[in-house]
C-alpha cells in the first residue's frame, strides 16, 4: 500500500484532522507540500548521517536489483536463496500468490520508476529498453486483476510518468515516443473483459491471451472478489484514460467503486472483506482496514487527490467516520462486523493495515496514525519485522514477513508531516534489521518465521517496488531528488502518476448522488489547505507525548490497565462469583455477570464468548469485581500451559477420483490411537446409527471394519469413542453439527477425555469441521466406497495408479514450497491457517474440564473471554492475557445440546469439490508448516 506525495502548504487555520484538499468547483489540484514540523523528542539527524543511510539504501537496492538481473531476468521474480528466476509453472503452486505472476518480468516494471526516485537514470533508460524489447502481454496464464493493474499497469504508467518528465528535461529518454504508455494500453484493454459482470465489479482473475469464460481461459467461473480487488483500480484506470483519452478505462473503475459505495452496510456504513460479483451480496461480512479492504479506502481519498472529483472524498470521510468510531481502539485496529460493529470479528491484526497511519497523514488525523505507528513500531523491535499477523496482546498470530513495505510507507509520511527525527531513527532500524536478517547472497529473503529467523525462497516485486523508494526518500533532502516528487501521487504499489492529470481528458462529470442517501457530517469535510503549523499545539514535544505511553505496550503484553486489576486483586478482595465456578447454564451465573459489565455474547457457530465492559456495570465496585473475574480467567488460562497438546491431523481421501489429492485438516483427541507414535489408520468410512453415537450401534455389520461417521453433540466424545470401537470400527471422525463452520474459520482443537481412564479406548479418532465433514458424506453420496487414510501428515499420491482406480503411494510427502495459500482468508475471533492475504496461525486454548463441553470454542484474546464452564481460554476488554507459552489447539470435552444435522440439508457438490482439490492439499500443506 501507498500514501500520497502530498503534504500542506501555507493558508487560514482549519481543524486539526484537516488534511488539505482539491478546490473542488473547479477541479484544480491544491497542490501540497509536506513541511517539517520538528517536534522535540529525539536528537536531530546530521546531514552526513543521512547522506550516509540513504546510500545504503541505494547499495541495498542496487544488491537487490542487480541480483534479479543476474540471476532471474526475464522471470517475474527472483528466488534468492537458490539464485535463479521464479516461472510460472516451472517450480511448484502457491497458490494465490502466484497470481502475481504472468511471465511478463514483473520485478523489472514494477521496478521502474523506483530507478529514477533513486537517481538511477541510466539504469531506468536501459531497463526501458528491455521492457520494449522482451515484455510479451499476451501469455496464456491467468493472472490476478488486482496485482496486475497495481504492479504491472501501475509500473507501466509510473515509468511512462517519469519518462516523458526526463525526456522534457532533455538529457535522457530523448528517444522515448510513449512505448510504455501504448504497453499499459494494450494491458488496459486485456483487462476490460474482466468487467463483464452485472454489478460492475470485475472477475477477480483473468487469462491475458484468451479473456474470460473462454475454454481455454481457465477462469471465469469464480463468484466472490475482495473489495480491495474490486476497488483498488481508478488510480490506474483514471490515468490511463486521461493519458490517452480513451475513457472506457476510468467509466470501468468508477462503476465498480460506484456498486460497492451503494453496497456498504447503511447503518454502519462499512464494507465487508469479499462481496459476490454477480448478486452484490457480502460474503464475508467482517471489516476493517488491513487484508481485503485495505487500499479501497486509500484509493477514494486518492481518487479525490488525483481526479478532482468531490463524491470519493464524501465516501472516504464517510468511511472514515466509521472506521475511527467502531474499528479504531487506539493504538490498535481490530475488524468488526458489519452488521455489529460494536462486536469484534477477531482478536488480532495483519500486517497490510501498517499503511493505515500513513493514510491518516493523509486525512491529517496526525494522532492516531501516531498511536498506531507506534504500536507496529514496538511490535518490529520484538520481533525485528512485522509478523503477518499478530494478536492484541502482541504474540505472533501469522510468523511470516515477505517484506512487506507498508510500515516503512507509513513512518516515511509521518515524517514528512511532523519532521520528528524519530522517524529517521525508526527508519534506520529497518535499514539494520533488513541487512541483518533478510539479506543473503543473491538479494533479500522473506521471512519464514520471525521468531526463528528462517527464511524463505522469495523477494517479491513490491520490494523493490517500494520499500527503497520510501527508505530513500525518508532520509533524502529535496535536492537529492531529480524532479519534484510533490508533484505526483504515490499509487498503492508506489507507482508514480503526476497530479497535473486531474484537469486532462477529465470524463463527463455525472452528478453526485453521494450525498442524497446518506446523511454526512460537514465537520468531518475540510475543503482548504491547511498550514501544517497548525495541525499540532505549540507543545515541540507533541508526538513524543503521544507515543511515550506506548513505549512499553509490547513488552507488558497489555496495553490497558491490567496493572490497576494486578493491584486490586493483590489487595485480597474476591469477586462475588469465581471464574472456576462459572456454569454458563447456570442463569444466576448469568445475573452477576450481567452486574458486573460482563456480557456473554452467542456466535453465530455456536461459541459463547465473555466480553467485559466496566462502564455497563451495575456501579464501580461491581465493575472492580467483573474485573476480577476476566483477570482469574486469565489465570486459570495460564494454568492450562503444561497440559499436553497435539498437532493437527489430516484425513486424506485416497479412492477414486480422488486419489490423495483431497487433504483435509483435522482435529485430535486426547484419547485414542496416536497417529504420530504408530502407523495411519486406512479403511473405508460409512455413517454409525444413531448418527450421534451416543448409544449402542444399530449397525454394527456397517461399521465393522471401517471408519464411522459420527456427528458431534449430545454425548461425550469419549462415549462415541467407546461405542463405534465396540461396534467393530477400526477408527473415527467426528463431523461438526455446526453446519458451515470449518477450519479456514474456526480453530482446530482437540477432543478432551470423559475425566475417566480413556485407556481403554484403542481406535484413532479426529475431528472435522462442518465444511471438511461436508466433502467426505457429498463423496459417499456420489461415490459409496469411499477410502480415507487417518495420519498425521498428508502422503504422496502416486500418479501412474491412477488411472487404476487405485489408492496411492503411502511414501513420505514432502511440502512444495515454503507458503501455501489456504481457500480464503479467516473470520472471526478465531485462529486460522490461511493463505499470503491472510498467512497461517496458531490461536491457543486450555483443556476443558472432563464433564462439560460448549457447542463450540472460542479463542482466548484481550477482549473476549469464554467461561470455564465451556473451559475456553480468556481475556477482557480493556485487558488482556499472556498466553504467549499456551498450546496450538483448543481442547474441548463433548456434551452439546445441539440438534442433529439432517442428511438432508444442502450439501456441496461433487464438482465443487473436485474444484477445491488443490486448496486443500494445500491447506493442510501450510498447516504442517506453521507449527512450532
Amino acid at each position: 500500500m501507498s500514501e500520497a506525495a502530498g503534504g500542506w502548504g501555507s493558508g487560514s487555520p482549519v481543524p486539526q484532522r484537516a488534511p488539505w484538499s482539491l478546490v473542488a468547483t473547479t477541479a484544480a489540484l491544491c497542490l501540497v507540500t509536506v513541511t517539517s514540523v520538528w517536534t522535540a523528542g529525539a536528537a536531530p539527524m546530521s546531514r552526513e548521517e543521512k547522506q550516509k543511510l540513504g546510500n545504503q539504501v541505494l547499495e541495498m537496492f542496487d544488491h537487490a536489483y542487480g541480483n534479479y538481473m543476474e540471476h532471474a531476468y526475464p522471470a517475474d521474480e527472483l528466488m534468492p536463496l537458490t539464485c535463479r528466476g521464479r516461472v510460472r509453472g516451472q517450480e511448484p503452486s502457491r497458490g494465490d500468490v502466484d497470481d502475481a505472476l504472468g511471465k511478463f518480468s514483473l520485478t523489472l516494471i514494477d521496478s521502474l520508476d523506483t530507478l529514477v526516485v533513486l537517481n538511477k537514470t541510466k539504469e531506468f533508460e536501459d531497463a526501458v529498453r528491455k521492457v520494449l524489447r522482451d515484455v510479451n502481454l499476451d501469455n496464456d496464464v491467468v493472472v490476478s486483476v488486482f496485482e496486475t493493474n497495481i504492479r504491472v499497469l501501475g509500473g507501466l504508467l509510473g515509468g511512462h510518468s517519469l519518462a516523458i518528465m526526463l525526456r522534457e528535461k532533455g538529457e535522457y529518454m530523448q528517444w522515448y515516443n510513449d512505448e510504455l504508455l501504448q504497453m499499459a494500453k494494450q494491458l488496459g484493454y486485456k483487462l476490460l473483459p474482466a468487467f463483464n459482470t452485472t454489478s460492475g465489479l470485475p472477475y477477480p482473475r483473468i487469462n491475458l491471451k484468451f479473456g474470460i469464460r473462454k475454454p481455454e481461459a481457465r477462469t471465469g467461473t469464480e463468484t466472490d472478489t475482495c473489495t480491495a480487488c474490486a476497488g483498488t483500480l481508478i488510480l490506474e484506470f483514471a490515468a490511463l484514460s486521461r493519458f490517452t483519452g480513451a475513457t472506457i478505462f476510468e467509466e470501468y473503475a468508477r462503476k465498480a467503486l460506484d456498486f460497492l459505495w451503494e453496497k456498504r452496510q447503511r447503518s454502519s456504513n462499512l464494507v465487508g472483506v469479499t462481496i459476490n460479483i454477480h448478486t452484490g451480496d457480502w460474503v464475508r461480512k467482517d471489516s476493517g482496514v488491513g487484508a481485503g479492504i485495505d487500499s479501497y479506502y486509500e484509493y477514494l481519498l486518492k481518487a479525490y487527490v488525483l481526479l478532482g472529483d468531490d463524491s470519493f472524498l464524501e465516501r472516504f470521510n464517510t468511511h472514515y467516520d466509521a472506521i475511527m468510531r467502531y474499528i479504531s481502539q487506539p493504538p490498535l485496529l481490530l475488524d468488526v462486523h458489519i452488521h455489529k460493529p460494536m462486536l469484534n470479528a477477531r482478536t488480532w491484526m495483519d500486517a497490510l493495515l501498517a499503511f493505515f497511519p500513513g493514510l491518516q497523514v493523509l486525512k491529517g488525523d496526525i494522532r492516531p496514525a501516531i498511536e498506531t505507528h507506534e504500536m507496529l513500531y514496538q511490535v518490529i523491535k520484538k520481533h525485528n519485522f512485522l509478523p503477518e499477523a499478530f494478536t492484541t496482546d502482541f504474540r505472533v498470530h501469522w510468523a511470516q514477513h515477505p517484506l512487506r513495505p507498508e510500515f516503512a510507507e507509513s513512518t516515511y509520511f509521518l515524517y514528512k508531516a511532523t519532521g520528528d527525527p524519530y522517524y529517521l531513527e525508526v527508519g534506520k532500524t529497518l535499514i539494520e534489521n533488513l541487512n541483518k536478517y533478510a539479506r543473503v547472497p543473491c538479494g533479500f529473503a522473506a521471512m519464514k518465521d520471525v521468531r526463528t529467523g528462517s527464511h524463505e525462497d522469495r523477494m517479491d516485486s513490491f520490494f523493490l517496488a517500494e520499500m527503497f523508494k520510501y527508505l530513500y526518500l525518508l532520509f533524502a533532502d529535496k535536492e537529492d531528488i531529480i524532479f519534484d516528487i510533490e508533484d505526483y501521487i504515490f499509487t498503492t504499489e508506489a507507482h508514480l502518476l503526476p497530479l497535473w492529470l486531474s484537469t486532462t481528458n477529465q470524463t463527463t462529470a455525472k452528478k453526485n448522488t453521494t450525498s442524497e442517501y446518506t446523511e454526512l457530517d460537514d465537520s468531518n469535510f475540510d475543503w482548504t489547505c491547511p498550514n501544517t503549523q497548525i495541525l499540532f499545539p505549540n507543545d515541540p514535544l507533541y508526538a513524543q507525548s503521544i507515543r511515550e505511553p506506548l513505549k512499553n505496550v509490547v513488552d507488558k503484553s497489555c496495553p490497558r490497565g491490567i496493572i490497576r486489576v494486578e493491584e486490586s486483586f493483590r489487595s485480597g478482595a474476591k469477586p462475588p462469583l469465581r471464574a472456576r465456578d462459572f456454569m454458563a447454564t447456570n442463569p444466576e451465573h448469568l445475573e452477576i455477570l450481567k452486574k458486573m459489565g460482563v456480557s456473554l455474547i452467542h456466535l453465530k457457530d455456536g461459541r459463547v464468548q465473555l466480553v467485559q465492559h466496566a462502564i455497563q456495570a451495575a456501579s464501580s465496585i461491581d465493575a472492580e469485581d467483573g474485573l476480577r473475574f476476566m483477570q482469574e480467567m486469565i489465570e486459570l488460562s495460564s494454568q492450562q500451559q503444561k497440559e499436553q497438546q497435539l498437532p493437527p491431523r489430516a484425513v486424506q481421501i485416497i479412492s477414486h477420483p480422488f486419489f490423495g489429492r483431497v487433504v483435509l485438516t483435522a482435529g485430535p483427541a486426547q484419547f485414542g490411537l496416536d497417529l504420530s507414535k504408530h502407523k495411519e489408520t486406512r479403511g473405508f468410512v460409512a455413517s454409525s446409527k444413531p448418527y450421534n453415537g451416543c448409544s449402542e450401534l444399530t449397525n454394527p455389520e456397517a461399521v465393522m471394519g471401517k471408519i464411522a461417521l459420527i456427528q458431534r453433540g449430545q454425548c461425550m466424545f469419549a462415549e462415541k469413542a467407546r461405542n463405534i470401537q465396540n461396534a467393530g470400527a477400526i477408527g473415527g471422525i467426528v463431523i461438526d453439527d455446526n453446519e458451515g463452520s470449518s477450519s479456514d474459520t474456526a480453530p482446530l482443537f482437540q477432543m478432551a477425555g470423559d475425566g475417566k481412564d480413556t485407556d481403554d479406548i484403542r481406535i484413532p479418532m479426529l475431528f472435522l469441521f462442518s465444511k471438511e465433514g461436508s466433502i467426505i458424506l457429498d463423496a459417499v453420496r456420489e461415490y459409496e466406497a469411499v477410502e480415507v487414510l487417518l495420519s498425521d501428515k498428508a502422503r504422496d499420491r502416486d500418479p501412474e495408479i491412477e488411472g487404476e482406480e487405485q489408492p496411492f503411494s503411502e511414501q513420505e510427502s514432502q511440502n512444495q514450497s515454503a507458503e501455501q495459500s489456504t481457500p480464503g482468508s479467516q473470520e472471526g475471533d478465531v485462529a486460522e491457517q490461511g493463505s499470503p492475504e491472510s498467512p497461517r496461525g496458531s490461536h491457543l486454548g486450555p483443556s476443558p474440564p472432563a464433564d462439560m463441553d460448549s457447542a463450540a470454542g472460542a479463542t482466548p484474546s484481550p477482549q473476549d473471554l469464554t467461561p470455564p464452564g465451556d473451559r475456553e481460554p480468556a481475556g477482557l476488554d480493556g485487558e488482556c492475557t499472556d498466553l504467549d507459552n499456551q498450546p496450538p489447539e483448543q481442547s474441548e470435552t463433548e456434551e452439546d445440546a445441539s440438534p442433529s444435522v439432517s442428511w438432508g440439508k444442502k450439501v456441496q457438490p461433487i464438482d465443487s469439490i473436485l474444484a477445491d482439490w488443490n486448496e486443500d492439499i494445500e491447506a493442510f500443506e501450510m498447516m504442517e508448516k506453521d507449527e512450532l
